[in-house]
């Protein structure tokens, strides 16, 4: 079947570590554009993946592990935590001493300066969880301990999900919605562009990916990716940092041959 489709994680995927886009990657998405082929973002980030994937690029953005899905400015997939959910959870994560952050639509309520551990992160506001009444797209913990891990998992409820990624400097746990993942988000967009899973090319690297590679008819994992990624993945590519996204795709997208 032909690639229709071109989805791709961002950290450690699109973005090389120094969290830039390369020009032989934005050339290589740009071409596929214009044949035809919708080029989608799927990415943990929430407000920030704006700064390093412009969403003129893109035909559909994904944000939040697959809380929220958008085409231009409309909102196409959405899976909130309720507050009512939410809270309890803060609560008891606060109580215990450990950082954690309810985020939505790009706003950090937090028990912590965000912007003390990520200078871009300005907007957050210092909140009593107990007093919070705000869905989430997704709730965070910085760098928790194997502790912290077990505390969290022991915690949520049935329709919630605890996963660890991380950006290559830190750990980053976080709770979504179980219906908030990359594959549902995915999709959803296919669906609406009246695309099958077989005609979709999937690229990721780390834990929140799988689903998404799995869900595609070619999941691709980065060289630099963790070994789950790899392992279910059908191919795997060079790291971000070789460029291995944009080589797969002038291969076997653009029909290109390069040494």
């Amino acid at each position: 079947m032909p690639i229709r489709m071109i989805v791709t994680d961002l950290d450690g995927t699109l973005l090389r570590t120094d969290k830039t886009i390369s020009e032989r990657t934005k050339t290589a998405l740009g071409r596929c554009r214009e044949a035809g082929v919708k080029i989608v973002y799927a990415t943990g980030r929430g407000g920030t993946a704006q700064r390093v994937a412009p969403s003129a690029m893109f035909d559909g953005r994904i944000t939040m592990n697959g809380a929220v899905a958008k085409v231009g400015d409309d909102t196409v997939y959405s899976r909130l935590i309720p507050y009512t959910t939410a809270r309890p959870v803060l609560m008891a994560c606060n109580e215990r001493g450990m950082k954690v952050t309810s985020e939505i639509s790009g706003m950090h309520y937090s028990n912590f300066a965000v912007s003390d551990m990520w200078p871009v992160i300005t907007n957050f506001e210092l909140v009593d969880f107990s007093r919070h009444e705000m869905d989430a797209e997704k709730l965070y913990t910085p760098n928790p301990s194997s502790e912290d891990r077990a505390f969290i998992e022991n915690l949520l409820p049935d329709d919630l999900y605890f996963l660890v990624t991380s950006d290559g400097s830190s750990f980053f746990g976080q709770i979504m919605h179980k219906e908030a993942t990359k594959g549902k988000a995915v999709a959803t967009l296919a669906q609406l562009w009246g695309i099958s899973g077989s005609e979709i090319v999937a690229f990721g690297d780390d834990l929140n990916d799988l689903d998404m590679l799995a869900f595609a008819g070619v999941g691709v994992a980065m060289g630099n990716a963790v070994d789950e990624a790899k392992a279910v993945a059908d191919q795997v590519c060079k790291r971000n940092d070789e460029d291995g996204l944009a080589e797969w795709i002038e291969l076997n997208v653009m029909g290109q041959t390069y040494p």
